[in-house]
């Protein structure tokens, strides 16, 4: 159950950034990986926090610094062009469960 509601979280934002692919790359927030992967931890302080991959190989990372409180979540396209989808500030670190099934919490 605990993989299944992962994969269906995972599936959402994996489908939501899909949706935002284009418009990111519209907007010129595209790169290749090493320089995008350069530039958050120079300017933001950020390093991978979690990674997945989406049906069509496209990888799908969340970067962050618990310095900075930032973070970011990024595209990178199976020929190594990266676009950001999302950025934002105030990130924390989780470390939650799952309530035990049946749980209405």
């Amino acid at each position: 159950m605990k993989q299944q509601l992962f994969a269906l979280s995972f599936g959402f934002v994996a489908m939501l950034a899909a949706t935002h692919a284009s418009q990111a790359q519209q907007q010129n927030r595209c790169a290749p990986r090493a320089a995008v992967i350069e530039r958050l931890a120079s300017d933001f302080s950020e390093t991978r926090q979690s990674i997945g991959m989406v049906a069509n190989g496209t990888v799908v990372e969340v970067f962050a610094s618990t310095q900075t409180g930032t973070w970011t979540i990024t595209l990178t396209r199976p020929d190594g062009v990266t676009c950001l989808v999302a950025d934002g500030h105030a990130f924390e670190r989780l470390g939650e469960e799952l309530p035990p099934m049946g749980d209405p919490a």
